[in-house]
Formats: C-alpha cells, structure tokens, sequence
C-alpha cells in the first residue's frame, strides 16, 4: 500500500480525490508557503495540462467543429468600466445573501447555511424569507453555536480604481459575457457578420465569495468557456444544423418533476422543440452538444442532467434557463449555465451607450436575441478528477482513468532499465513523440513498476516501454493503462498511434487490439 492509500483510509470520496490531487500536484493553494487564500488555487503541471486539453477540445468541438454557422473567438479585457456593469444589472442586483456571527464574526451565504442544515433548497429566496427560516428553525453558527445576525445583501464584484489618486470606478469582470455584448456591433461589421453568428471567448472572471469551498466548485477567480450566439429573433426555431441532431437525446428535469420530486427524463431534441420543453431550437441544440461533449470527457450520461431553472431562479430578463448538473460525492453541481437571455442586453448596452447595436437584416434593423452556453472550467475539471478517479482494484495503488483525449500525459516513454543503448534509444523515441505535437513524458527513474503506477496515478493512458528485444527487432511494448494489458508494436509507428490517441481517432481498445 502506498503512501497516498494510507493517507486516503478513513476520508470521505471527496477527500480520497483531493488527496491524490494535491499529492501529484494537479492543483497547488495559492500562496501556500504564505498560508493561502480561500477559494485560490494555482495549476501544477499536471493540472495545467489537463486544463489545456479541455480547453482545446472544447475549441474543436464548440467553435472550429460548429459548421452550421461561424463562431468567432475574441479575448477581452478583465478590467470592465463601471458603466458597463451598471448597464448589465451587476451593480445593482450581482449579490448573494450573507449573515454574521454575532459571536465570532464569521460570515457566511445563508442561503448555503439553510440548504445544509434543513436539507431544502431556497435559491430565489429573499433576505427576509431567509431571516424568517433562520429565526423559526433556530440555526446557528455552525462554526461556535452563536446567534446570527438579520440575512443582507452583499455584491460579490471586486472593485477597483483605474488610474492614480482614485480615478476612474472599474470592476474586475463578473463574467465573460459582458465584453461579448459590448464588442458585439465591431465584431459584426469586421468579419462580415450575417445573423446567426456566434462569438465565443476563454478567460477569466471574478466573484468575492462570501464562503468559497469544496476545492475547484466554487471559487473566486476562475476561468469560462462561453458563446453567445446571435439570432434573428424571427428564426430562433430555424437552427440550420437541428437536423443533424433531432434524434439525439438529453436528459431534462422539467419543473413540474421538480416540484413532485420526480427525477431527470430523456427527450430527444425534436421533442424538446416541439412539445416546448426548451423555448427554441438553439437551446435545444446546444443540450444535445453538451451531452456529446461530456461524455467524451469521461463524465457518464446517467451522471447529469439539464434542469429548468425555477421562475423564482430564473433572471428577469430571460426566456428559460437550463443548467447542466453533475452528480457528485459532494452533491449536485451546476456546471454549465445555459440562458435564452433575449435580447437583454444589448438593448441594455443600447440604452445606456448611446450606440445603435441593432444590425441590418435585408433592409430591417434587427437587435438579435442571444442564446447563451457558459462553461466553468475548474468546475468541469473537478467533475473529471472525481468521475475519473479509480480506488485501488488490485494494482496496489488509486488511479485516474481519464479519457486519452484530456489526458495530461498521453504517454511515458520508459527503458526497461537505466542503461544503454536502452537510454538512448528511448530518448530517441521521447524526442520523436515530442516533435509529432504529442506531450509525453520520459522517465528512466526507479523500477519499472514503480514508473508504471505513477503513470497509473496520473491518468496516463498508455506506457512505452523500450527493452532489449527492441535493439533486436525495433519493437516496443505499449502498455494500456485501463487493461494492464501489453502489446509489442515497431517502434516508428508510436508517434503516429499516440497522435492518433490523443485526438481521438483511436480508442485505448484499439491500440490492446494492436500486434505485431
């Protein structure tokens, strides 16, 4: 037993995670020597790499795979004017409910504080509503048993000053979402734009939580993955691609389930639309791509759902909500928020501007309807490590079997042992790898059992492994992490197989079924 199983007995499912996620350091606490800061965390190289990969999956997949229409990238600015949030609804309504130890001081959501200690779910709730609950179920501190304050209000942007000697108000962005919305009529005119379009952007964002927990769920900066598509709002059931995917199925969990307590059924995407379960074709299409998408990053199809968000959640300005949600050891999380938010805001932006964001549509002027899917990166990486995470089934040691086209690593390239020409020819082959655009690993440190668990631990998928027979025949053995299962290949087919692995043209099954 290794020294992360032994740390491990005992420990919670999301403890076991966390455990070996801090021990191979896919994540590191932000200024840890320092003591840290709360809901912080740093990528190690491990991390990073798996970031990477969803991210650029993501990318082929949402933007340089969507065919039915263009969708254009932009990279904006984290540091928004304070007239822009004003605008969007932020200054005034991005706020959560906080409550104080009258006793210790500590602050916490107490929307959050109700949920956990009387297993109900308040979201929507207003401060008095909540202040009633805490008041007629007596709750406390959870924290030192005090009594708690009245429920307020607290608005969750970090604020700050551009320019010397307190110049000009800004935020640091809330959301992604805004910069889209504000460049969306020069984005238009640059690339010759025709409705429907879409313009999509990876970055960073910024809420001051009031009581961040549960590792990478909810955080204070984290990073979006994002699309708002533009659509005429005559034609927002004329999806040019809803055909491609009207067979495809999801699973719902309507409002009425919800109020009954029924669970998540399965639909189809022409049903969905026809029967107005969702309240167009984009949202719609865009369900049944995130359920293709999720699936491929090793999350099963049993494990989450897409759930109306309830008209007391739901944002005054939108047409229906739907957010994909994961079961977890910890719970069920919301992942990806997907919004039919109108044509909200850039009317908003419209009023508040000056500027005429509507677009000419054969001789109309047109302000577009926007349907939004919006992905929290860390989130969906938490749900990875968590539905990829495999306890010791006889190997000696935990593993994580995440799907070869995420995989931090594709491959170790290992000689059997420390000495020549068994080094050199398998530096070679790692150099090779290298140059193919592949991410590999070389490591010639300890016994080969040992590099094979540690390639095991961190989810590699496949071990190549460089002996004496491949000075003899120039054959390698590919060690499948999944089976354990070995089998012998020419050496110079490696870098192909491994490319064609790691960008999903060929299965781990595929490369067992190899010989020769």
């Amino acid at each position: 037993m290794g020294r992360v199983e032994k740390e491990s007995e005992g420990k919670s499912f999301f403890e076991k995670v966390w455990t070996l996620v801090l021990h191979r350091g896919f994540i590191i606490p932000t200024a840890e020597i320092y003591g840290g800061i709360a809901g912080i965390y740093d990528f190690g190289p491990l991390g990073t790499l798996l970031a990477k990969k969803l991210v650029d999956l993501w990318r082929r997949f949402f933007v340089i795979g969507e065919t039915n229409f263009p969708v254009y990238e932009i990279n904006g600015s984290t540091i928004l004017p304070y007239e822009v949030l004003v605008a969007s609804g932020h200054v005034d309504s991005f706020v959560d409910p906080i409550v104080t130890c009258l006793k210790c001081k500590a602050r916490m959501r107490a929307d959050h504080l109700v949920e956990e200690a009387l297993e109900i779910r308040v979201e929507g709730a207003t401060v008095e509503e909540l202040t009633r609950i805490i008041r007629e179920n007596g709750l406390r501190c959870p924290n030192c048993g005090g009594d708690l304050s009245e429920v307020s209000l607290f608005n969750l942007m970090f604020k700050t000053e551009v320019g010397p000697l307190g110049g000009k108000t800004a935020f640091l962005r809330p959301e992604t979402a805004q910069v889209i919305f504000i460049d969306f009529k020069k984005v238009f005119q640059v690339m010759r734009g025709k409705l429907p379009f879409g313009i999509a952007q990876i970055g960073k964002a910024y809420r001051n939580e009031i009581s961040p927990r549960q590792g990478l769920i909810r955080l204070r900066e984290f990073t979006q993955m994002e699309i708002e598509v533009f659509i005429n709002p005559k034609e927002v059931n004329n999806h040019p691609g809803i055909e491609e995917v009207a067979d495809s199925k999801f699973r719902i969990l309507m409002r009425e389930n919800q109020l009954k307590g029924g669970g998540a059924v399965e639909v189809t995407v022409r049903e969905a639309v026809e029967k107005g379960i969702v309240p167009n074709a984009y949202m719609a299409y865009y369900l049944s791509k995130e359920t293709e998408f999720f699936e491929r990053i090793g999350i099963p199809r049993s494990k989450f759902y897409f759930r109306h968000m309830m008209p007391e959640e739901t944002p005054f300005y939108s047409g229906g909500n739907f957010d994909l949600e994961v079961e977890l050891s910890i719970g069920v999380k919301e992942v990806v928020g997907n919004a039919y938010r109108t044509d909200y805001d850039l009317r908003s932006h419209m009023k508040h501007s000056g500027e005429d964001l509507s677009v000419d549509v054969d001789g109309e002027k047109v302000v577009p309807e926007v349907v939004e899917p919006s992905f929290g990166v860390e989130r969906i990486i938490y749900c990875i490590l968590e539905h990829c995470y495999r306890e010791d089934d006889g190997r000696g040691w935990s593993w994580f079997q995440f799907p070869p086209e995420i995989a931090p690593v594709t491959a170790l390239i290992l000689p059997l042992m420390k000495k020549e020409p068994l080094v050199s020819k398998a530096k070679e082959l790692f150099k090779a790898a290298r140059r193919s655009g592949i991410f590999v690993e070389y490591d010639d440190r300890g016994s080969i059992g040992k590099r094979y668990a540690r390639a095991d631990e961190i989810g590699v998928p496949v071990c190549v492994t460089v002996d004496y027979q491949t000075i003899n025949d120039g054959t390698v053995t590919l060690r499948s992490r999944d089976t354990r299962k070995q089998v012998r290949v020419k050496a110079e087919l490696v870098p192909k197989l491994l490319l064609d692995l790691s960008e999903g043209r060929m299965s781990l099954s595929d490369l067992e079924a190899l010989q020769g």
